[in-house]
């Protein structure tokens, strides 16, 4: 018996793939229009088939005939669709027609019908009014959902990150439960895990010459700054000799992170797509005088220690920062597998 098939919309890096692959899933097909990321994922996942362009310009059509997919037989649809702009720290003028791209979901899910719908995206999201155009849409072709707001490191990632967690079902299968991790195997071990764990998990499997293994280089300025931060401190423990103008001007609570060490007992800071820049959040190596190296703020979304980035620095830090972590989107592929056994078992068909 083979596994449950999957697609990947916005598959980013492919740290969604990557999970749900270690979840069982058969990935066939994902669209990521960032040419890094694209290539990112590439290395990572040849065998998946790569639309790797803007999914506006990319049919459901196109993608079928290019796996071989008829309407009805995909059993998971995931989608996280460009989250800054619903993102509390996003700040400026907004992208609408990023914003837009959420309602290309529904676009694939009416012409796919897949057995499940996976969507994952800021909270900020459920809110946002594109969220109840999506719904409707997608309950005019037979959807019922259920979502919640979690935090990643109940799914055992070493990393504080809240995400809005939606899954739609096709039918009557879905049922009210009173938390997604109700579902998830409990051989999973779905227990909390510090930034120090990962750190020391990363240093014991450690690649040497991995070109990941690289930080920000900072002035000597910088440095005396980072080398004045205590150990779980951040910018308000600086001497007045290396506070920043900018900061004097701030209020207490505006740019609290700036500066800060993460802290080895505690899960890591959400990582942003600025995760290496000690100026941009608690982004400080946690004894050492520097900001976090690719390898490390990697470790902290939970990808293999071998999983390539291809692309410049800032493209790297962008792709890690922006990924789904590897091991909730297998917690969550774990979730989809619950689903659609509990489907199977009420007479809808078994993978083949």
């Amino acid at each position: 018996m083979s596994s449950y098939s999957a697609v990947d919309l916005f598959a980013g890096a492919g740290g969604a793939t990557r999970g749900l692959r270690d979840a069982g899933f058969r990935v066939l097909a994902a669209v990521e229009n960032d040419i890094e990321a694209a290539k990112t994922y590439r290395a990572n996942h040849p065998r998946v088939f790569l639309f790797s362009e803007d999914i506006r310009n990319v049919t459901p059509e196109k993608m079928m005939q290019a796996v071989n997919l008829k309407q009805g037989d995909l059993d998971l649809l995931k989608a996280c669709p460009p989250c800054q702009g619903y993102s509390t720290l996003a700040k400026g003028e907004i992208d609408e027609s990023r914003n837009d791209l959420v309602l290309d979901v529904a676009r694939f899910v009416e012409s796919l019908l897949p057995k499940l719908v996976l969507l994952e995206n800021v909270p900020g999201l459920q809110k946002d009014r594109r969220m109840g155009d999506l719904l409707d849409r997608l309950a005019k072709v037979g959807y019922k959902f259920s979502s919640s707001v979690t935090d990643a490191t109940l799914f055992g990632v070493p990393q504080k990150r809240k995400r809005f967690i939606l899954f739609g079902v096709r039918g009557d299968g879905i049922a009210e439960f009173a938390s997604l991790l109700e579902l998830l195997p409990s051989r999973f071990g779905n227990v909390n895990k510090t930034a120090g764990k990962a750190l020391e998990r990363l240093a014991r499997y450690r690649l040497a010459g991995d070109p990941l293994d690289v930080y920000r280089k900072s002035t000597p300025e910088v440095i005396g700054r980072l080398a004045s931060i205590p150990v779980g401190g951040n910018r308000f423990d600086l001497p007045e000799e290396h506070q920043l103008a900018c900061h004097k001007k701030l209020s207490n609570r505006s740019a609290a992170s700036s500066y800060g060490r993460v802290k080895l007992n505690e899960p890591a800071p959400t990582m942003t797509t600025r995760c290496t820049t000690p100026a941009c959040g608690t982004f400080v190596h946690p004894t050492e005088n520097r900001g976090l190296t690719l390898r490390e703020a990697a470790a902290f979304q939970t990808f293999p220690v071998r999983y390539k980035f291809l692309g410049n620095y800032g493209s790297i830090e962008r792709q890690i920062g922006n990924a789904v972590p590897v091991r909730m989107a297998k917690g969550l592929g774990l979730i989809a597998t619950s689903l659609l056994r509990s489907f199977a078992g009420a007479g809808e068909s078994k993978p083949t």
